[in-house]
């Protein structure tokens, strides 16, 4: 499988929001866009996005910006999943043996998804990439 676009545009713009968490400043568009190079326009409509499914705040004003809703312990990798993908909807065509068994298998693989993302937070991202930044900085080349 493989991690589309507008999924690990969301991660990166949730790893900002939640590495600011703690100092309690919000973010603006232009920040996020900027940090990560995302488009603001794409950005924008993410954002909208997880401010609708209860991820993200926004605050209005001069220093306004974007915040998380709750600590970043508190949200799950699947949480941000399911709010930019949303819900997989009721397939109503006719079943056949055929259809079933792929049904199932597919079944059996979002499952397993489901509990790998529900065991992870933004908290701990976060802390992967302080690891890896200081990793980063650690190499030297010659």
């Amino acid at each position: 499988m493989e991690l589309l676009h507008k999924f690990e545009y969301t991660l990166v713009a949730l790893l900002e929001l939640a590495s600011s968490y703690n100092s309690g400043e919000s973010l603006q568009i232009k920040e996020i866009a900027a940090l990560q190079n995302i488009p603001v326009r794409y950005l924008e409509q993410l954002l909208r996005t997880l401010r609708c499914g209860g991820l993200i705040k926004s605050i209005r004003g001069t220093k306004g910006g974007y915040v998380l809703a709750r600590e970043p312990q508190k949200i799950t990798i699947l949480d941000a999943y399911r709010c930019i993908e949303g819900l997989d909807a009721v397939d109503t065509t006719q079943k056949t043996a055929e259809g079933d068994v792929v049904e199932e298998i597919w079944q059996e693989a979002s499952i397993a998804s489901d509990s790998i993302l529900q065991k992870y937070t933004l908290f701990d991202l976060c802390e992967r990439r302080r690891v890896r930044q200081k990793q980063m900085a650690l190499m030297y080349y010659i």
